[in-house]
């Protein structure tokens, strides 16, 4: 178990500083100050001031651990965060996880270290063995955002992925398409995961046989999208239609049918999971399944001072429906 001592020792202060910065009992040099609270997050130091600060509240902020570099999607959700926080007299201290385990580990205990009163947190695949059961233990309020991995014990929040992605491929289906393609996102993502679940469910609903040979994943980003669906349009039976599992992955897609000089939607027909703000600039203009952004952000900061406010109370997951908006990158034509 992790001391005081450590800390000091590997700060080079004493036990008496890091007292100090901890409980904020004496002002204390920055630089020291800093030491201590980098050591405080290499080491992982959780000490009872500490844990105490973060069940009952008396900093008045909120950690969030985010990746806000890799998806425009977690900036915007930022934003209603941000609006809510403020709204409810609390700051904002975040931390980008670039999606990677260490990182995620190391941004959620410097949070820690700053005595937020509770965590928002977009967690990564290794999450639910890794930081979550330790925030859990030592009873850190904490929403899970976006990204729900099932895991007892903390309240989340996110959008609808199984029956949106469904309605989207029985779209397509319903327009007869019989070969339609999924671009899905990162392996190991719960968001990835329920919209291949969503698509699968689908393609059975328009009565069209399951091919996993249809399903490329695209990783959550542009350039594997590209990639994924140039390995899609070297089947023996490519699709004709193709779903972008998320908003990034759309211009890989869009960039790899210009490279093999389709036509959107004479060629291929496409839809996007999640809204993109140059949707309705392009031509054709894409259908897609838009998100609720600003009410995930706004009820996962509700969610998280309720936790704070009651601390026993029931753990809730709360789903919201993304909307469906229709344009022609389907090959409908416009209503």
């Amino acid at each position: 178990m992790v001391t005081m001592q450590d800390v000091a020792k590997l700060a080079g202060v004493s036990i008496t500083t890091v007292s100090h910065v901890v409980n904020s009992t004496r002002q204390v040099a920055p630089a020291t100050r800093e030491r201590v609270l980098a050591a405080i997050e290499e080491t992982g130091y959780t000490g009872d001031a500490i844990a105490r600060s973060l069940v009952t509240g008396g900093t008045r902020s909120l950690g969030v651990a985010i990746s806000v570099v890799t998806n425009p999607y977690f900036a915007e959700l930022m934003q209603a965060i941000e609006r809510e926080a403020t709204a409810s007299g609390y700051t904002l201290l975040l931390m980008d996880t670039h999606d990677e385990a260490e990182v995620e580990q190391s941004a959620v205990r410097m949070l820690r270290s700053r005595r937020v009163d509770g965590l928002l947190l977009t967690p990564t695949p290794t999450a639910p063995r890794s930081v979550l059961p330790e925030l859990r233990q030592i009873g850190v309020p904490t929403v899970l955002v976006d990204r729900l991995p099932g895991f007892r014990g903390v309240d989340q929040v996110g959008p609808e992925n199984v029956q949106a992605t469904s309605t989207l491929v029985q779209h397509l289906g319903e327009l007869g398409h019989e070969r339609i393609g999924l671009i899905s996102g990162r392996s190991g993502l719960t968001t990835s995961e329920e919209r291949v679940l969503g698509y699968r469910l689908g393609v059975g609903r328009v009565g069209l046989p399951w091919d996993p040979a249809l399903v490329s994943s695209g990783e959550s980003s542009a350039e594997p999208a590209s990639t994924a669906l140039h390995q899609l349009l070297a089947l023996d039976r490519p699709p004709t239609a193709v779903i972008a599992g998320n908003n990034v992955m759309m211009s890989g897609v869009l960039r790899s049918a210009r490279a093999h000089g389709l036509r959107i939607p004479q060629d291929l027909a496409v839809a996007g999971y999640d809204e993109v703000d140059w949707a309705d600039l392009v031509d054709p203009p894409l259908t897609t399944m838009a998100q609720p952004v600003a009410e995930i952000g706004t009820e996962a900061v509700r969610m998280l001072l309720s936790r704070i406010a009651e601390p026993g109370r029931e753990d809730r997951t709360v789903r919201l429906p993304p909307r469906m908006i229709h344009r022609q990158s389907c090959g409908c034509a416009p209503e």
